[in-house]
């Protein structure tokens, strides 16, 4: 039995379920196809379910630390496994919402693994064997990326895991090797240390974060340090011993070689597309070392099939795939969508404290010589900053000298991943420094920490 559509989208994440609801929002019958359970990585095994052990971790840092608010805390336990179920709650709940909300637009679900019989036709096997002919006049392909593996570092599940098994440990490990020191590694490295674990963290380049402000990667070494978590930068990993109670980590840096033990190891360094299986190679479209090649607007080699997210590569961010599902549901539909900006993507990383950017870093303008304006403003000046007990970081802004735009925005410290929006509003305005001036800010609140920043640029800061 088979049934057409004008839209099949490949995958339930963040991207193939956005783009599904769009199409259906302008008239398309839209089908999704997805293997696991509806919401992607991202819901199930990223985004949401770490941020909900986060919080939790920001929890037992406030009551380690009430009597600095003038309240004692005598006794207190912590209840790990309760952490960890709260955090499967949370997914499971909003899973269920992605059901809720393809039922809402009349979009079909079937289960199953889907691969491309031909540009209108995908075959769909669910876990009993049984297969479906999905029938279609455009298909999208949002199937993801799964964490990188590499030789001698394979990830086990016991003694060297991945980040899936990093939200579900059914007891604190005493100790973990955190190799990979970007997002995924810092995250895991923050939550684990605040629950007393003693935590390593290894990144092959010079920098925490690397993809992020130097400034703010120095500022981030040196909190972490003074927690105590050990950070080891420009050190490869050459080699993972698996014993029966501990691993050890060889590590090179420069000529000089270490061994780490620990009694786990967690593997963040990248990922991969799922291209496998679908299929690709014969219909024509293009791989390039897993990720699937698309034009602006996601189309592939072959018109009517469309790719987003992470299985077209970097930046693999949720927020980038459902914007991209949004420009590729739109233009399937003939509307005439803009392109994204990719230079215009925030990124964000929810460690304490949380780290946030947009735009150019000033290791990219000077790499460019572009004239700038820099300004800083200090978190430990902000008021609501000091009242809250968190004055640890700062903002830092770029501006074109010659031409006013805001050419890069750079925060750590609190709620620094909720206020970043405020200069990617800024940037797709075009908005001037004086216009950032003018809009008054609430007081007292840590979002007028960016617009001291900008005055701080042209030199006409309050506060500082």
């Amino acid at each position: 039995m088979s049934k057409r559509y004008n839209l099949a989208v490949v995958g339930g994440g963040p991207g193939g379920y956005v783009a599904a609801i769009r199409a259906a929002q302008l008239g398309k019958s839209v089908v999704v196809m997805e293997k696991e359970a509806l919401g992607g990585v991202c819901l199930n095994w990223g985004c949401i379910p770490t941020k909900s052990l986060l919080k939790d971790s920001e929890a037992l840092h406030l009551v380690k630390n009430a009597d600095k608010y003038g309240i004692k805390v005598d006794g207190y336990s912590v209840d790990f496994g309760a952490t960890v179920k709260r955090s499967r709650g949370a997914a499971k709940r909003l899973s269920k919402g992605i059901e809720y909300l393809l039922k809402k637009n009349k979009i079909d679900h079937i289960a199953g693994i889907a691969s491309m019989k031909s540009s209108n036709e995908i075959e769909v096997i669910d876990s009993g064997g049984k297969n479906t002919i999905v029938e279609c006049d455009h298909a999208i392909i949002a199937t993801g990326a799964r964490n990188r593996e590499l030789p001698g570092l394979e990830t086990d599940g016991k003694r060297v895991i991945s980040s899936k098994e990093a939200m579900m440990l059914k007891k604190l490990p005493k100790s973990l090797i955190v190799i990979g020191g970007g997002a995924i590694g810092i995250e895991f490295a923050s939550f684990y240390n605040e629950y007393g674990t003693e935590v390593h963290v290894v990144e092959m380049l010079p920098d925490l974060l690397p993809v992020e402000d130097s400034e703010v990667s120095a500022l981030l070494r040196k909190l972490f340090e003074d927690r105590g978590i050990v950070v080891h930068t420009s050190a490869k990993v050459e080699k993972i011993n698996r014993l029966k109670t501990k691993v050890k980590v060889q590590l090179t840096s420069g000529n000089n070689g270490e061994i780490l033990e620990a009694e786990t190891a967690l593997v963040a360094i990248g990922v991969q597309g799922n291209v496998e299986g679908l299929n690709l190679e014969n219909l024509g479209i293009g791989v390039q070392e897993s990720w699937i090649e698309v034009n602006e607007f996601y189309q592939t080699a072959v018109p009517n099939i469309y790719a987003i997210g992470d299985v077209i590569g970097p930046p693999w961010l949720a927020h980038v795939a459902s914007a991209e599902g949004r420009v590729a549901a739109e233009h399937i539909a003939g509307k005439t969508p803009k392109p994204i900006d990719y230079d215009n993507i925030p990124g964000c990383t929810y460690c304490r404290p949380q780290v946030a950017s947009i735009g150019m870093t000033e290791r990219a303008v000077k790499e460019k010589g572009i004239e700038v304006k820099i300004g800083y403003f200090p978190i430990k000046a902000s008021g609501k900053a000091m009242a809250i007990g968190e004055s640890e970081g700062f903002v830092k802004v770029i501006f074109d000298a010659n031409y006013g735009e805001l050419l890069g925005c750079h925060l750590i410290g609190p709620d620094a991943t909720e206020l970043i929006s405020e200069a990617g509003i800024s940037r797709t305005l075009e908005t001037t420094y004086e216009e950032i001036l003018n809009t008054v800010h609430a007081h007292p609140t840590i979002s007028e920490s960016f617009m001291e920043a900008v005055a701080d640029a042209y030199g006409e800061a309050i506060h500082i």
